[in-house]
């Protein structure tokens, strides 16, 4: 159902508003359709701003991992089976120092696994999620923007560009870094600049991946390539190189050959020879997060509550764990017949997340910064770590699980 479908100015009372359709938003609003049963279902609205097609922000040309725990989660909610057959398996990750000694291997069989996590092109899963949607009960308002949002005791009042009111007892902001829901609340937001810019291109190569995936740290910062798809019988890989923001625009311009020329000799020859690559586009690396991602009868998940460097690829990861928590507290608020928007079920959501939100961001921080110095005493340091990763498999384990999204 799209916007053109409500197209009276009447007021629409529904349990939970979610603004921001993206990867958290869509899943959210599909796990609270397919859990809300046929008892006292929740009404649930959905706004978002853009058609799930290549211009829309979060469902754009850029790939994905989702860990294994989130694919365990993915299952659970039923929706992973929709999204199975676009995934590529990671069943290797190759992680190196560039300069260094230091490099370790995690492999699935290591941990009777068949893989520790899958690639995807959020592209297509946009196109799956919105059609999965366009069949539940939610109330689907695309496209569609968020002009005002009017706070009360009881509710708030989402008013839309079309003009159309929406009243909520519980508000789910998930419209990422930009979030016009906390701007609207004036809530505050950290920020850290890493001061590197991170190109994001699909490769071409003249070898099959074999479902490896490579972590490459440099000198200007990390470089991730992901097994894809076969696009036409050709190998592909998903880039994501971080850079200064002054080699960043030199690469993002720079001609073809040049390209790959400078991205081989930065990454080397493991993953075979680039011969190809498609259009690049640059994102500025920051983390940012909301101290407090809750509010008065509101909650923010994903990126709207905080956003990751890609190093370690946990932004979707930690975004899906938000989802889960928000929905189990959700649920035994349900069960209990208590007021979903309640400061007591706000509270409940911040209290399960604390942890697991904070180490991850802490974490993600002092990857950055710490495979990204050159001070040899460091650098020695995290070579060293890596090397005994190798040495002693099981110190693996907890890298692992960390790598496939287990809290």
């Amino acid at each position: 159902m799209t916007v053109a479908d409500h197209m009276d100015n009447s007021v629409q009372n529904v349990d939970i508003a979610i603004v921001g359709g993206a990867m958290a938003g869509a899943t959210l609003a599909l796990a609270l359709a397919r859990l809300s049963g046929t008892e006292k279902p929740l009404s649930i609205a959905l706004i978002e701003a853009h058609l799930p097609d290549h211009n829309h922000p979060g469902f754009d040309a850029r790939s994905i991992a989702i860990a294994h725990g989130s694919i365990f989660e993915l299952s659970r909610l039923g929706l992973w089976p929709k999204l199975a057959h676009l995934g590529t398996a990671i069943k290797d990750i190759h992680i190196s120092d560039r300069g260094h000694f230091g490099m370790t291997e995690l492999n699935a069989s290591q941990f009777h696994l068949d893989a520790l996590g899958h690639v995807v092109e959020l592209e297509r899963v946009g196109q799956v999620l919105f059609s999965e949607l366009n069949k539940t009960q939610v109330k689907l308002y695309c496209p569609a923007k968020l002009s005002e949002l009017i706070p009360d005791i009881d509710s708030h009042t989402l008013v839309l560009d079309s003009g159309e009111r929406i009243c909520a007892k519980l508000v789910v902001a998930a419209d990422g870094l930009q979030s016009k829901v906390r701007s609207s609340f004036y809530l505050p937001i950290t920020q850290v600049a890493f001061e590197q810019t991170a190109i994001i291109a699909n490769l071409q190569t003249d070898k099959p991946h074999q479902h490896w995936a490579y972590e490459r740290f440099t000198e200007t910062g990390p470089l991730a390539l992901l097994p894809m798809a076969d696009s036409q019988g050709q190998p592909r890989l998903s880039l994501v190189w971080a850079l200064d923001h002054h080699r960043a625009q030199t690469m993002l311009n720079a001609p073809k050959a040049e390209f790959l020329a400078e991205l081989q000799q930065a990454f080397g020859y493991r993953a075979g020879q680039f011969i190809d690559v498609s259009e690049r586009h640059a994102y500025p690396l920051n983390l940012s997060y909301m101290p407090r991602p809750i509010h008065h009868r509101c909650v923010f998940i994903g990126n709207a509550a905080q956003t990751l460097h890609p190093i370690a690829g946990q932004g979707f990861n930690l975004g899906l764990r938000d989802v889960v928590s928000l929905l189990e507290v959700l649920n035994t608020a349900r069960e209990q017949g208590e007021d979903i928007g309640s400061a007591a079920v706000t509270h409940a959501y911040l209290h399960v997340r604390e942890h697991d939100r904070n180490s991850t961001i802490r974490n993600i921080e002092f990857l950055v910064r710490g495979f990204s110095n050159q001070y040899w005493p460091l650098a020695l340091g995290r070579n060293l770590g890596l090397r005994l990763l190798s040495w002693f498999p099981p110190l693996k384990t907890p890298v692992a699980q960390k790598a496939m999204g287990w809290k």
